[in-house]
Parts: C-alpha cells; sequence; structure tokens
C-alpha cells in the first residue's frame, strides 16, 4: 500500500487520481455561482480577480470568458500546468503559496470549494487570512466558500465505494478532533494507493475569530451558491464575504 509522507494536500491534489475522483463535479453550477457572486459583489467590469487555490482553473477560466482579468494561483505544480495551457492576455496562472501574499492587489479575491483549512498549523490558516487582505485593493471584497461544517457532521456518510474510470475508490469519512477525515484506497495497474483528506471544521464562530485576529470585516455570510440565507443546521455551504 503506497501513502505519501509529505502533505497530504500537495501530493493527493498532485495526482491525477484526485481529478478523476472529482471529474463529475457540476460545471454549470459553478458556473452560475460565479455570476451570482460577481452580480452581488459588482465586480468592475473587467477587474481583476485573485483565484486562490485554483486547481486546474475552472472557476478562473469561467470567470476570464465573463470578462474579467483572473490570476490563478495553487500549489500543485501539475494543476497549474495544466491551467497554463488556457492561458491568455488576461488569464495567467502560477504556484504560489496562499499563506503569503500575492505581488499585486485585486478586485477581488475568491477562496472556493472548500480550499481552506488545510493546514497542520493553525498559524498558516491566520496567515492566510492576513494574505487574502493584503491581496485586496481599498475596494476590493474578498470571498471564502467552505463546507458548512456542522452540516456535513451531522449527514456523514462513514463509508461509500465509487467507480470512476473503472477505478474503484473506497472512501471512509470520519470525524478526528478538529478534523473531518477521508480515508481512499483503490488500486490501479495492480498498485494499491492510500490518500487521506483532512479539512479543519471550521465553524463560523472559528472564523470570526480568525478574521478578528486578521483585522478584517465579515460584511455578508450565505449558506449556499445561491446566496441564500445561512443555517447552521440545514445549510451546505458556508459562503463569507468580507474585506
Amino acid at each position: 500500500m503506497t501513502k505519501h509522507t509529505t502533505t497530504w494536500f500537495t501530493s493527493w491534489f498532485d495526482t491525477p487520481f484526485y481529478h478523476i475522483l472529482y471529474k463529475e463535479r457540476d460545471e454549470s453550477e459553478a458556473h452560475a455561482f460565479m455570476d451570482t457572486l460577481t452580480d452581488y459583489l459588482n465586480v468592475p467590469e473587467h477587474g481583476t480577480i485573485l483565484d486562490l487555490a485554483c486547481g486546474r482553473g475552472r472557476h478562473a477560466r469561467y470567470l476570464n470568458k465573463m470578462g474579467y482579468d483572473v490570476t490563478g494561483v495553487d500549489l500543485s505544480e501539475n494543476s497549474i500546468n495544466f491551467a497554463k495551457k488556457f492561458e491568455n492576455h488576461r488569464l495567467h496562472f502560477e504556484v504560489h503559496d496562499m499563506c503569503k501574499p500575492y505581488r499585486k492587489q485585486f478586485d477581488a479575491v475568491f477562496n472556493l470549494f472548500t480550499s481552506f483549512g488545510y493546514f497542520e498549523d493553525d498559524a498558516d490558516n491566520l496567515n492566510t487570512i492576513k494574505a487574502i487582505k493584503a491581496s485586496l485593493n481599498d475596494n476590493g471584497f474578498a470571498v471564502i466558500d467552505f463546507m458548512n461544517s456542522e452540516f456535513v457532521i451531522d449527514t456523514l456518510v462513514p463509508e461509500e465505494v465509487k467507480t470512476v474510470d473503472d477505478i474503484e475508490f473506497n472512501i471512509k469519512r470520519y470525524v478526528e478532533g478538529a478534523y473531518i477525515i477521508k480515508d481512499i484506497r483503490f488500486s490501479d495497474d495492480d498498485k494499491d494507493y492510500y490518500f487521506q483528506e483532512r479539512v479543519r471544521a471550521f465553524t463560523l464562530k472559528d472564523f470570526e475569530e480568525l478574521f478578528e485576529q486578521a483585522d478584517v470585516y465579515l460584511l455578508d455570510v450565505f449558506g449556499d451558491h445561491k446566496l441564500r440565507k445561512f443555517s447552521p443546521k440545514t445549510s451546505e455551504r458556508l459562503v463569507m464575504i468580507f474585506k
């Protein structure tokens, strides 16, 4: 059984298997979210957006098609290499550590699809919020689209088998301390693999404390990608807008 011993997200996100497992994500839903979000924030026409932890750039590419000047950054070199195939004069991708401020400022910074809470060191979570603030211009807004941890824990499916591209992924989910854990085991070409996802089960209260420490202002909280009211018990998402 092969398990990578580096930080889980740097190894798992850099494999082709990550993208195989999650290949069926709803593109139309993601596009509708970007339409709704940019309209709500009133991002200037041809404005600048930083897609923080952009993966292969699915949100960044759509935002660029909407007319925005988009920079997508991620720690995964393989994901960025893939995304670079779509670059143009108003769409750029590069490897960047989200804990550190980017070298320019933007009209909006988006951190989408639960791309937060991976770090073992709490200081890195706070540093990421500070880096987001530093990457905003004076009129800019930031968005963190996170899971609603309380809802996720209440509705957790302990075990699941998912077959994608003839690979049988055996998935176990559980809560361990402050983290929601997903163990992923599968075989491919007669080789066994094991990866683990570990995401800090941040609540709205946890984020409020981080925001206070980072000296940022929480402006709005929503419970889904249609920007409906947040309910700790029933909302699937925790979408926070701040500056």
